[in-house]
């Protein structure tokens, strides 16, 4: 395992990697870390390399404010070049599934797969709304990864959390989705009361060819609440793409 800290223009993002194969890129949502990703990237490393991101603000770089989800896309697709990344899944949940979008329609030739992990970029609320929602949505799913939650909150600190809640809420993907040239891979938790099943079906609708996959009983944190069959699903849709382009 490696990490490195990307810096560009005075922001910075930290990464940690993982594994051999075609890349990977996992992006956490809002009070999130790698740490969300513990059951899904024993599953991928062995197959690829696994990139787990932790957004300015976040996780290892919690001590820097937090950028608007437009910069952190930015950010990302720079690293990516920097990286010279290419044929690359990308994975983004809740908020970094918002940010996954706004990367894959900046660097198309980049971004072979997108897998949305019930994203926002549709929602719409005023984030006291959404706060209220936050202790419900923790709360269903897996009870032991509660304690996890509460400490990344607590590291990303209230200011940031509200910061990204309000910038999220008042940005919208409408203006990428035309953009976006990916193989589309949708996942939801049937029981998610922070980002609605009906906006994962309005995303399905809105990306043509795309797949949307619902896991029954899961809530927000899908890939926490039922990882053997989240990683199913993802390890099939990257197998169904078939080879990258340039493999022989």
């Amino acid at each position: 395992m490696s990490s490195r800290t990307f810096h560009q223009d005075g922001r910075s993002l930290h990464v940690t990697a993982s594994g051999e194969g075609p890349p990977v890129v996992l992006i956490h949502g809002l009070s999130g870390s790698r740490g969300w990703w513990r059951y899904n990237i024993p599953a991928l490393r062995g197959r690829s390399r696994v990139y787990s991101l932790e957004l300015s603000g976040y996780g290892h770089a919690r001590r820097q404010r937090s950028l608007t989800v437009r910069d952190m896309a930015a950010l990302v697709a720079a690293w990516m070049d920097d990286e010279n990344l290419r044929d690359v899944t990308l994975v983004g949940h809740s908020m970094g599934g918002h940010i996954s979008m706004h990367v894959a329609a900046l660097a198309p030739q980049r971004v072979r797969n997108l897998v949305l992990v019930c994203a926002s970029g549709l929602l719409r609320s005023q984030a006291y709304l959404t706060a209220l929602h936050l202790p419900r949505a923790a709360l269903i799913g897996r009870k032991r990864f509660l304690a996890r939650v509460l400490t990344d909150a607590v590291r990303a600190g209230p200011v940031n959390l509200w910061r990204n809640a309000v910038d999220l809420l008042s940005d919208s993907v409408q203006d990428s989705l035309p953009l976006i040239r990916a193989r589309t891979l949708i996942v939801w938790g049937e029981r998610d009361v922070l980002v609605p099943l009906a906006l994962g079906q309005l995303l399905h609708e809105a990306l043509p060819g795309s797949r949307l996959e619902v896991i029954e009983r899961a809530g927000h944190i899908v890939m926490v609440d039922a990882p053997q069959r989240f990683n199913r699903l993802l390890l099939d849709f990257m197998d169904a793409g078939g080879e990258p382009a340039g493999t022989p």
